[in-house]
């Protein structure tokens, strides 16, 4: 299981086939006759018949339905401007947030250096994103610390079925929402936080070996001892 994980993530150079017939060419990919091929350097990624690459480097690049982390840095009277680490800031609109919010009441709800859990409501062809916070998920996230990673390393920060990060979750105790933006969001008591933070700095080092699942509890095992918090 934890092999064919880390299969299905695997990093492939440019000109290295990526997809066959049957299989369109996205983001980072080119075709050459029934073939598609990598045109730079990443992580092979495949959904619903298309084959992408996501670069190893580089900032977030947002898709519709995405669940991201991110802060308030500015607003208006009837939005707020989100950084979520993506190459333009992402404006919510006072109507897609989950609050009936009169015009220029916007700071009675959400200030600047709030934190939030939002969805992606649109991308157009240019790259301009719509937040929405109209999701049971959604919420403005009080207290608690921001942790930046790389977005190519979120799914195996979450693990198969989300098994990964419930496993952090419990064994440190502490509440943890991940972004697909490379934000993640932990809250919890002082030691069980640093504990996660920790450990999703071992797994965002680590994302490509074997094995990884075991060598995380046992991490997270070591220093709950050390603390005196082993279950």
């Amino acid at each position: 299981m934890e092999g064919s994980g880390a299969a299905a993530r695997q990093i492939v150079i440019p000109g290295e086939v990526v997809g066959g017939p049957g299989l369109k060419p996205g983001p980072g990919t080119f075709k050459s006759g029934d073939q598609v091929l990598a045109a730079q350097l990443g992580v092979r990624s495949e959904k619903d018949g298309r084959v992408t690459i996501i670069p190893l480097n580089g900032r977030y690049l947002p898709q519709r339905g995405d669940a991201v982390v991110g802060e308030v840095i500015d607003m208006g009277p009837s939005h707020w401007l989100v950084d979520i680490n993506a190459p333009y800031p992402a404006p919510l609109h006072a109507t897609e947030s989950p609050w009936r919010v009169e015009f220029g009441d916007t700071a009675r709800y959400m200030k600047v250096g709030d934190a939030i859990l939002a969805f992606v409501l649109s991308v157009d062809e240019i790259k301009r994103i719509q937040l929405t916070m109209q999701d049971r998920d959604a919420r403005k996230l009080n207290g608690g610390m921001l942790v930046e990673i790389s977005p190519t390393k979120v799914p195996r920060v979450i693990g198969k079925q989300g098994s990964m990060i419930s496993m952090v979750k419990d064994l440190t105790q502490t509440r943890i929402y991940v972004g697909q933006n490379g934000r993640i969001w932990i809250d919890g008591p002082e030691d069980g936080a640093a504990t996660a933070v920790l450990a999703i700095r071992f797994i965002e080092e680590r994302a490509q070996a074997f094995g990884l699942t075991e060598a995380v509890r046992d991490l997270l095992e070591r220093e709950a001892r050390k603390t005196g918090a082993a279950p």
